[in-house]
């Protein structure tokens, strides 16, 4: 049987409990942490607005202040979108056996595969949830092993996804850019250019029949320069404002826009990472579809030159390759 799959826990789960692993402690609980009745509006931001100025604007106060928003009339047609949603939910409702094909090698550095668990939790927590990771761009760092051969439209939805991503991404760094001082091209050139990594992950979060215990996710920030994800229908991303954790409200076809840890470390602390989580739902299965876009394993990243000097502005970040990065956040390593 190997490692046990949250699917496979929830399908055998009795109706009112959960395994022990699952639950968060008192200070992690949505039922006790969560504000109730509270959605919160982080910014949405008309991306095809023909106003540069107001656009750069939203997107670096979004950015500095929040670390979050949703980005419409981004160009992703909804169909893109849909047919990229579709094949993923039908791999994950694949019998067992036919997933655990792509299952993730556990003595692989690469976070590629299907899989269950991803970093160190503290007490061996778990969280409620599946996940399929693979990278989608560039075309040299892309392994179809990991990539379901099944359904057979599998590869055309995220290839078409990744092409449409593409284009979202380069204004994205542009705007980014343009908003701390730097030229149009600099931190996508910081963060590694046409080397950046488009890694997907699917989150699958089956139903939980205590969601007011279990959390898909727990509370992080991404590792990634930015993370750019589309959700289902199903309520679950919480995000961290004043120390208080909101429901962030779900918009049909809107890209949501995560500041990750590299973003941060090169602007110096100016772009903030967003600390979020997942919550679960008692009956229904929630799915997310994130692309971190990190830099190449061997990459260094640091507080971009032009934006730091010894008197005013001393570096808040060390300088290191992005694997060393990662493997510190994985392992509760301080930076």
């Amino acid at each position: 049987m190997g490692v046990e799959r949250v699917q496979d826990i929830a399908s055998a789960t009795s109706k009112d409990t959960i395994p022990v692993e699952f639950i968060r402690s008192e200070n992690e609980q949505p039922g006790i942490t969560t504000v109730p009745g509270t959605v919160l509006e982080c910014p949405i931001i008309d991306f095809s607005d023909p106003d540069e100025e107001k656009l750069l604007k939203q997107i670096f106060e979004a950015s500095t202040d929040w670390g979050m928003y949703q980005i419409v009339n981004h160009d992703i047609s909804n169909e893109a979108i849909a047919k990229l949603q579709a094949v993923g939910k039908e791999f994950f409702e694949l019998p067992h056996e036919e997933k655990e094909v792509y299952a993730k090698d556990p003595n692989s550095k690469s976070v590629e595969g299907y899989g269950t668990f991803l970093q160190k939790e503290l007490e061996g927590k778990k969280g409620w949830v599946d996940h399929l990771f693979h990278k989608i761009w560039p075309p040299s760092a892309i392994n179809y092993c990991f990539w379901p051969k099944n359904p057979a439209s599998y590869r055309e939805a995220n290839e078409e996804y990744a092409k449409n991503l593409h284009k979202v991404v380069e204004k994205l760094f542009k705007l980014l850019s343009l908003g701390l001082g730097l030229e149009v091209q600099e931190l996508k050139k910081a963060v590694g250019g046409d080397d950046l990594v488009y890694l997907l992950k699917i989150n699958y979060y089956p139903p939980c029949p205590r969601p007011d215990l279990a959390l898909g996710v727990v509370a992080h920030t991404d590792m990634s320069a930015l993370t750019i994800l589309v959700p289902n229908d199903v309520q679950g991303l919480q995000a961290c404002r004043d120390g208080q954790w909101y429901d962030v409200k779900y918009i049909p076809n809107a890209l949501v826009i995560h500041i990750g840890d590299q973003m941060e470390v090169m602007s110096n602390g100016k772009f903030k990472a967003v600390l979020h989580r997942t919550t679960v739902s008692k009956d229904k299965t929630r799915i997310s579809w994130p692309v971190f876009l990190e830099p190449p394993p061997d990459h260094i990243i640091g507080p971009h030159p032009k934006l730091v000097n010894d008197k005013e502005n001393p570096p808040k970040y060390k300088t290191k390759k992005y694997s060393e990065y990662v493997y510190n956040k994985l392992n509760k390593i301080p930076q």
